[in-house]
């Protein structure tokens, strides 16, 4: 991370970038539970056009903990873009002078990137429109990691809306860094973008796309599991077409691997059903907490 100074894609990091993160992330757990003061005097605004709790709260929290400080909005409607019509451009040349650090959440695709054009600060990217979400599959491969003690040699289902679902984008984009088998499971119409699949293979990785989530969870290490992105579709008969078409039951986990683990982004909707929270594969309340962890060994990594 050395030469990185924005996190706009996981297309910016290569494996030993990740592996860096990673491996800070860890040193991470220990100084999140007493606190440090190894960001002192740093501000990070936080400039989420879009909705959000985990990704807001969990960088605000990590600053924190790092003794740095937080500024910013969680409502558009309630800052000069949304009230008064502001560029994105002019609010990042305004915002980088009260900040060290920016970190922007957008519904607009390129928005993070254009941020970074115009910011003489860093920037890191909290979900831009439809295409990445490169924080998210960093704790996401943090998650796993942890959870399972490696991620190369790992078979993992995506599963859900791998068309719209950034937090995939990003993902797929991550894994094709490591030697991993994957699956794809989406409805008609959902599928991942051909270009993730292109680079996912050009890599060297196996990847193949089922229909169903009985096959996808069938014989793999870690199922991901993503809500509809019904806020993404064009047009809303197009949602209507396929929302509740894949939800995780009691009785898929059932066919999964007794030590196989069950990630999701969140926020859920009624892809996983609450019955399946008590297995003991449920570790999507586990991984939130590594978003802490993650943006942690992020911010000091850039700010420190």
């Amino acid at each position: 991370m050395g030469r990185l100074r924005n996190l706009i894609s996981m297309e910016d990091l290569t494996r030993e970038d990740i592996d860096l993160i990673l491996d800070y992330s860890a040193k991470m757990e220990s100084v999140a539970v007493k606190r440090s003061k190894e960001l002192d005097g740093k501000i990070m605004a936080c400039l989420f056009f879009e909705p959000s709790t985990r990704t807001r709260l969990s960088f605000e929290s990590a600053m924190i903990r790092l003794g740095g400080s937080v500024l910013g909005f969680a409502d558009v409607a309630t800052s000069s873009a949304g009230g008064k019509g502001e560029t994105l451009a002019d609010t990042i040349r305004t915002v980088e002078r009260y900040a060290d650090v920016i970190v922007i959440r957008h519904n607009l695709d390129g928005s993070a990137r254009v941020a970074a054009e115009f910011s003489r600060i860093p920037v890191i990217n909290a979900g831009s429109g439809s295409e990445e979400h490169p924080t998210q599959a960093l704790l996401d491969l943090y998650s796993i990691k942890k959870l399972k003690g490696k991620i190369d040699g790992m078979s993992i289902s995506l599963c859900g809306d791998l068309k719209y679902g950034r937090t995939v984008h990003s993902l797929g984009m991550a894994l094709a860094h490591y030697k991993v088998t994957v699956k794809l499971a989406a409805p008609p119409g959902l599928r991942m973008k051909p270009a993730i699949i292109g680079e996912m293979k050009k890599a060297g990785l196996h990847v193949t796309e089922v229909d169903t989530l009985e096959e996808a969870v069938k014989d793999v290490d870690v199922v991901y599991m993503t809500r509809i992105q019904k806020e993404r579709f064009p047009d809303i008969r197009e949602y209507d077409a396929v929302k509740g078409k894949f939800r995780l039951r009691l009785d898929e986990v059932r066919m999964m691997r007794e030590d196989a683990i069950i990630l999701h982004p969140l926020p859920r909707v009624d892809e996983i059903e609450p019955e399946v929270d008590k297995t003991p594969q449920a570790k999507y309340f586990d991984q939130v907490y590594n978003g802490v962890i993650t943006r942690m060994a992020i911010l000091k990594l850039i700010l420190g």
